[in-house]
């Protein structure tokens, strides 16, 4: 019997958003194959500094680890991009420092679930959210970066949301950063296959 341990943020953790509605851990549910279930742990709001205390409420019983993680620690460095700079330069300083930081932490934090020798799975930020400015998608793409690397690094498996949700409806009427009905499902369909 495999067992699934969504670990994450809201990207899984999505059922406020889609109210009367499939959240992703119940679309994953219903694709997955009879000798597989899922268990949903992951919090809303949480970033990468929360997976440790997240993984003490790992299932015992659970076989494969999904990670989606990061996105909040991008909200969160956002008071970087409106400090003032003196030239293109000393802004890319800035930012690489960002990185720098998020790329420490990640690492901790994946070698952290990897010790558990579990087959596991990582998932980048979406970055088509609707209303994002071109400038915050270019800032998502130093986190992203650091996911793709890390993750080769290791050796597992990435399944790239930013290829999935594309669209407007992907995304959640309640809150534009949320997966909607639609877009859990794409990510839920996608989690199946990479699992399968």
């Amino acid at each position: 019997m495999r067992h699934l341990a969504l670990l994450g943020d809201s990207i899984f953790d999505n059922a406020a958003y889609v109210p009367n509605e499939p959240a992703v851990i119940d679309h994953l549910r219903t694709m997955l194959p009879e000798d597989c279930t899922a268990t949903l742990v992951a919090r809303d709001g949480d970033v990468v500094a929360d997976i440790d205390e997240l993984l003490k409420q790992l299932p015992q019983e659970a076989t494969h680890i999904v990670l989606s993680i990061g996105g909040n620690d991008a909200l969160n460095a956002q008071e970087v991009f409106s400090l003032p700079a003196e030239s293109v330069f000393s802004a890319l300083g800035r930012l690489a420092e960002m990185q720098q930081s998020f790329h420490r932490a990640y690492r901790n934090m994946l070698w952290n679930v990897l010790v558990l020798q579990k087959p596991t799975v990582v998932c980048t930020i979406y970055d088509a959210v609707p209303g994002l400015s071109r400038e915050a998608r270019s800032a998502l793409s130093l986190f992203n970066d650091v996911i793709c690397r890390e993750a080769m690094a290791a050796g597992v498996p990435v399944v790239d949301l930013r290829a999935l949700l594309q669209d407007e409806d992907d995304y959640s009427a309640i809150s534009p950063i949320e997966p909607s009905a639609k877009g859990g499902a794409k990510i839920a369909r996608a989690l199946a296959t990479t699992i399968g």
